[in-house]
């Protein structure tokens, strides 16, 4: 049914998303610091949707809509890979003109990125902590260490296709993800008669790519800080950089990057 009383700024509530940019510092350069990152967490919002249709579908069998939702999230990846060049605009003397102001606000309480991190198979949960002050987000975290990642979705998909008996690395975990050598047989299988099995095949390559994404993300990330702060603590005493370099070394979907290898 039309809806006649409906208009573009109406649907897209325009007048609450336009006025919920509110710099405190006074200075010109912190529009950008939250424009940037209220954008960002509009594309977090959109990828924890897409992976759970993702994971929903690989559970349900269905590999298609499963793929279009990787396939998109691959996507959204790299355009918040291209969004670090807007941020490092910001020069050291622009962002320190303001940084006092933040206070204890830091982009590691964002429970949208430990969400994706944890549908990933990430799921460090010493990081729960952060989300203390937060207790909707921190049940809802927490209600994701039940559920499958959206890897062993797509791992039950592959045992039943393959009867590799991968029943242990389908359990969820509260623990980040560890490669198991059934789950490197089952996927070399794959790869090694790509035409005998396109669609697992397709499956692992859009795995792989979003995970390429992410670790350009972080890359980026990685950098962009170290170009504004150099090797100072972050906001809220993290610790920065040396956090962020630890992660370039987080290996999500690990028998995917090991098939290469074993070819």
């Amino acid at each position: 049914m039309q809806n006649d009383d409906l208009s573009y700024g109406s649907h897209l509530m325009l007048d609450r998303l336009l006025s919920a940019q509110r710099p405190i510092s006074g200075r010109h350069d912190e529009m950008l610091f939250i424009i940037q990152h209220q954008t960002s967490e509009l594309w977090l919002k959109l990828i924890i949707e897409e992976l759970g249709v993702a994971r929903k579908q690989l559970l349900l069998g269905h590999l298609r809509p499963a793929l279009k939702a990787l396939d998109r999230t691959t996507v959204v990846l790299e355009l918040l890979v291209k969004s670090w060049d807007v941020l490092r605009t910001l020069t050291p003397v622009d962002f320190t003109s303001f940084r006092n102001a933040l206070g204890s606000a830091s982009g590691f309480q964002s429970h949208q990125y430990r969400m994706i991190e944890f549908m990933l198979g990430n799921r460090a949960v010493s990081q729960l902590e952060a989300h203390a002050s937060n207790a909707d987000a921190l049940q809802a975290l927490r209600d994701e260490l039940g559920r499958p990642s959206v890897y062993q979705a797509a791992l039950s998909l592959l045992d039943a296709r393959s009867g590799a008996g991968l029943h242990t690395a389908l359990i969820p975990q509260a623990q980040p993800y560890r490669s198991e050598p059934a789950v490197l047989r089952a996927w070399q299988a794959v790869y090694s008669d790509p035409d005998g099995q396109p669609d697992l095949f397709d499956l692992a390559e859009a795995f792989v790519a979003l995970e390429d994404a992410l670790r350009c993300w972080r890359f980026n990330h990685v950098t962009t800080v170290e170009r504004v702060i150099g090797a100072k603590s972050g906001t809220g005493g993290t610790t920065g950089v040396s956090y962020l370099r630890r992660l370039l070394d987080v290996e999500l979907f690990p028998e995917l990057w090991q098939a290469r290898t074993a070819m």
